[in-house]
């Protein structure tokens, strides 16, 4: 049986670990071709060697990106493009969290960098990617946002900032699609704490158990998610069930936005 993104031509932003890397395996599980873009390109060619090994050669591609820089960006879309016969979808997930420091603390160059691969990069990407888009009909771009695009901290500024940016951003995208009558959308997907290296500074200052446990304290389900969990996200937004959803966002963050 065809798998929920078929045909499917994705490329993924921050592919070689964490988050991008169990995006970019249950798109290919689920029947699509993936590029895998990240600056880490040798770990993003081992993740592209192991999807081809278990699910057959040029399923998987890796693109060297620093999502920052537009002429990267341009080359790889462009290769991307050529590979796999078109791009379908476009995942922006590469992203990082920043320094730590409340506003007065924060050095304006920490902000400028946090901003500049969190926002720029889905500017970026949507911006070249949908001159490609509009050949491969229809398609969807999925933005990796945060909770902490929608709730704040009193000592995360620049993070706070860039992922808010990144939910409105994913709104103007859709509209501006729809506005050009594309069957194209654009949404946003909400994680809490997830099991990825973005946790290691805590779990670093901490040790892994008790940070761990200090963050499933703050979430009602009283666990820190896993990538399964946002990969089953953006799975869904790629795929043609959600059709009809464009400029919203999904929270997967255990409930701690109810609160």
């Amino acid at each position: 049986m065809a798998g929920r993104v078929a045909g499917k031509k994705a490329f993924v932003t921050g592919a070689a670990q964490g988050l991008g890397a169990a995006i970019a395996w249950a798109l290919a599980e689920e029947g699509a071709k993936v590029a895998l873009a990240d600056v880490n390109f040798v770990g993003a060619e081992k993740l592209a060697a192991e999807i081809n090994q278990a699910h057959g050669a040029n399923t998987a591609a890796a693109y060297e990106l620093d999502v920052t820089d537009e002429e990267q960006w341009k080359r790889a879309l462009e290769a991307a493009n050529a590979a796999m016969g078109g791009i379908s979808a476009l995942v922006n997930n590469a992203g990082i969290s920043g320094g730590r420091g409340n506003i007065e603390e924060l050095e304006l160059d920490n902000f400028r960098r946090v901003m500049s691969v969190n926002v720029d990069s889905v500017f970026l990407g949507a911006k070249h990617a949908l001159k490609y888009m509009r050949e491969n009909q229809p398609g969807s771009i999925v933005n990796i946002s945060s909770i902490a695009g929608l709730i704040a901290s009193h000592n995360t500024p620049a993070y706070n900032a860039s992922k808010a940016a990144v939910w409105l951003l994913s709104k103007n995208i859709a509209l501006h699609c729809a506005k050009q009558k594309l069957d194209i959308r654009s949404n946003s997907i909400h994680p809490t704490f997830i099991d990825t290296p973005i946790l290691d500074p805590l779990r670093q200052v901490f040790g892994k158990d008790e940070a761990e446990a200090k963050l499933s304290r703050q979430v009602p389900l009283g666990r820190i998610g896993k990538p399964e969990d946002i990969a089953a996200a953006a799975l869904y937004l790629v795929s043609d069930e959600s059709g009809f959803m464009t400029g919203a966002e999904i929270k997967v963050d255990g409930g701690i936005s109810a609160m």
